[in-house]
């Protein structure tokens, strides 16, 4: 509520969680000591951590997380970045609900990078969002936050008025003693307010009393971003600023090998040029230049490092990995007994492309480079992160690296990179040129779909039977796939005896009850960088589970729906969730209108979601009319934002399902631009119903479990229609004549 945040402030009791504490390295030299929860939503931490420790459990001063104006009006500091999912409206929709704010008064800001005060609460004290934590973290902490300001609003109205505080009401921003008629609005009380000490316990609101939790409530980013008031990096410009884009290999792992920028210093404009790690850096006074003087330059490139295969040899190299032993995921029962012992068996292959993230920003930052530190403008999704890399980068300590962290147009994964490389990239942009100017980065288009971090490659194995009781005889599963956590400051908590979780995540730890299951993970090697993709190892295996398990429940003679629900017996959040998608989509009813209907549900980030795609088979391809939702993510915080969550979950899988792949032929990339990575049109769009269950569990995420139920229901949709199993993505949704 004061202009700054006060930095001592008062902690939630420690004991509540406990956290894993590691450090790692990476390749190039970061050591940051990272603290993860002892059950996240990724990773399988499930009892068999190296170590227990105790860390700070968050704060809830409202100097810290407020600030309320003369204008009545209260702005909520966030330290979760928005990229479109809507965090900085449910983080505010907590706070106002305990505080007793006038909804059309909230505001946000973003938190300056202290990872002290401002750390990610299922991460440990490091500043950053993702893994659809936001609201699963903030959910008590920021309404304790709401709820001490509230009580130190009216122990300053009590004192004021020489009024018993449990006489005093509070209701939209507006304080009031009703024994004597007195009242004021926030912006009246707020200084003498904060100068209050902050509550040691507060009682939260009962369910019941709630009056904006569960309600549709405004978006606070749209009018900015509808008027372009919003902020975003790309809108930044500091005084002498030079836009620098940086010319890489056509091919993952080449180096620079020589140079020459004799034709592109000669662009108008152009007014540097420098060998950085990532290529080489053309400095010039607008973007354009900076491009046109990238164009000119000669470069040779040293390959012996390189990544020369295409993508049909890459996975010839995968198969050879499936046929070996692998790491063990899961080993539950005898599979192999089982599957000898099976009436019907199903071998399947399935493969699965690299991914770009392709956010409708492409990554661009800015850096201003001082003696005593660096400023940073950046649509930044882990602060801590790119402080450390930054400050290594630039010889500074990491506090002397000042992140504003700024609207983010998309990013599905991208901007939260591990190893900071477009971080990196900046820091020694302006290194390069000793910092004389500061430095606008920017990646194209282009950079971004050709020499980006990528989706893994992967490839599927599996085998599974059905006995003559209708039930699954043995599932034997076998993945390949480069690790995305190895070589990560990650990597020592998120990879156990060789086995990165996100790898089989989805698969090893499925809800269903599969007696006799057997899942191992090979790690693939290539210079080809990849990243955690919306939904992480989800997006992949979803689609084997659950086309499997409709191929399984047909070979079965059952409904895919009964088949499902039996093997849930024991998971009552997982039926209610598939009965009701059932249930709405009319499952029972014989399909009409020429449609034919797919089932899938998933279990991700706590969440718990069914879908029923409904397509119609018209030659020559195969149109999506339906998909309808059921969704169970806890009490739901802001019932709109769920349901655009999996609209916008639904749009970006469909690009995934219908056409989006990067290969490589040679190692180079084959597609550029939105015209051969094309994204989702809205003629695509089918309808899609969203129903929430009611609930009473904590709030779990929803930015990335929509993703993984769309083409498996898409690809169950596909069989009914055509009788045609699709093992591969993307599909192929032509039909024949």
């Amino acid at each position: 509520m004061s202009t700054m945040p006060r930095v001592k402030a008062r902690r939630f009791d420690p004991s509540r969680r406990r956290f894993l504490k590691e450090s790692a390295t990476t390749a190039g030299a970061l050591i940051l000591g990272v603290y993860f929860p002892f059950k996240n939503y990724h990773l399988p931490f499930r009892g068999n951590a190296p170590e227990e420790v105790q860390v700070p459990q968050g704060n809830f001063d409202p100097n810290v997380f407020l600030r309320i104006g003369t204008d009545n009006s209260v702005t909520v500091i966030s330290k979760h970045f928005e990229m479109g999912q809507g965090v900085t409206t449910g983080l505010a929709t907590l706070i106002a609900e305990e505080l007793d704010a006038d909804w059309s008064a909230m505001r946000y800001e973003f938190a300056p990078s202290i990872p002290t005060l401002y750390h990610n609460l299922l991460f440990g004290p490091v500043m950053g969002t993702g893994g659809s934590t936001s609201m699963a973290a903030g959910w008590e902490q920021m309404r304790q936050v709401g709820a001490a300001a509230r009580a130190m609003l009216v122990a300053t109205a009590a004192a004021k008025w020489n009024a018993p505080a449990g006489d005093i009401r509070v209701e939209k921003g507006v304080i009031r003693h009703p024994g004597s008629g007195k009242q004021a609005h926030f912006g009246e009380f707020a200084t003498d307010a904060m100068r209050q000490p902050v509550p040691a316990s507060v009682t939260l609101k009962s369910s019941q009393d709630w009056k904006l939790i569960g309600t549709v409530l405004p978006r606070l980013d749209s009018v900015p971003k509808t008027t372009g008031t919003g902020i975003f990096a790309l809108d930044i410009r500091r005084p002498g600023m030079l836009a620098v884009v940086i010319k890489r290999p056509d091919q993952f792992g080449a180096k620079v090998a020589t140079f020459d920028a004799t034709e592109a210093k000669k662009v108008p404009g152009v007014v540097d040029v420098q060998q950085i790690p990532a290529g080489v850096a053309v400095y010039a006074t607008d973007t354009w230049a900076a491009i046109e003087g990238r164009d000119a330059l000669k470069v040779t490139w040293d390959t012996s490092k390189a990544e020369t295969r295409s993508s049909s040899e890459i996975f010839d190299e995968y198969r050879q990995l499936a046929s070996g032993k692998g790491l063990p995921a899961q080993n539950r029962g005898d599979a192999g007994t089982a599957l000898s012992h099976a009436a019907k068996t199903i071998e399947a292959e399935f493969t699965f492309p690299y991914l770009a993230h392709a956010p409708m920003e492409p990554l661009n930052c800015v850096i201003e480079l001082r003696s005593d530190g660096a400023e940073i403008w950046s649509g930044c999704q882990l602060q801590t992160i790119d402080q450390f890399v930054a400050a290594q980068v630039l010889g500074f300590k990491p506090e002397q690296i000042r992140i504003n962290t700024l609207l983010g147009g998309g990013s599905f994964g991208r901007r939260g990179n591990p190893v900071g490389d477009s971080t990196a990239e900046l820091a020694q942009a302006v290194k390069a040129i000793a910092g004389r100017a500061p430095v606008h980065l920017v990646w194209t288009r282009e950079d971004d779909i050709k020499g980006g971090f990528y989706r893994p490659m992967v490839l599927h194995r599996v085998k599974a039977g059905v006995g003559s009781d209708g039930r699954i005889s043995g599932w034997q599963h076998s993945i390949v796939s480069k690790s995305i956590f190895t070589g990560t400051p990650f990597e020592a908590i998120a990879v156990k005896d060789g086995l990165d979780h996100s790898t089989v995540e989805g698969a090893a730890d499925t809800l269903y009850a599969i007696p006799d299951f057997h899942v191992e993970a090979h790690n693939a090697q290539s210079p080809v960088s990849v990243l955690w993709y919306r939904s992480v190892g989800h997006n992949h295996t979803a689609y084997v589970m659950e086309t499997m398990l409709d191929e399984l429940a047909r070979a079965a003679g059952k409904d895919p729906v009964a088949f499902r629900l039996d093997l849930l017996s024991e998971q009552p959040r997982s039926i209610a969730v598939i009965k009701l998608a059932a249930e709405k989509a009319e499952w029972d009813r014989k399909s009409q209108n020429g449609r034919s209907r797919g089932f899938a549900y998933h279990h991700s980030f706590d969440t718990r979601i069914a879908m029923v795609a409904e397509v119609t088979a018209a030659p020559p391809e195969i149109k999506v009319d339906r998909i309808v939702c059921a969704v169970d993510c806890g009490i739901p915080i802001n019932p709109d934002v769920i349901t655009a969550q999996l609209q916008g979950a639904i749009g970006f899988g469909l690009s995934m399902v219908l056409r989006n792949r990067i290969t490589l032929n040679k190692g180079m990339v084959e597609q550029s631009n939105f015209d051969d990575y094309e994204p989702t049109r809205i003629r695509e769009m089918p309808e899609v119903e969203v129903h929430i269950v009611k609930s009473t569990e904590h709030p779990s995420g929803m930015g990335e479990p929509g993703v993984p139920p769309i083409a498996p229901a898409i690809a169950n949709a596909l069989f009914a229609a055509t009788g045609r199993r699709v093992r591969s993505l993307p599909l192929d949704l032509k039909v024949p004549a």
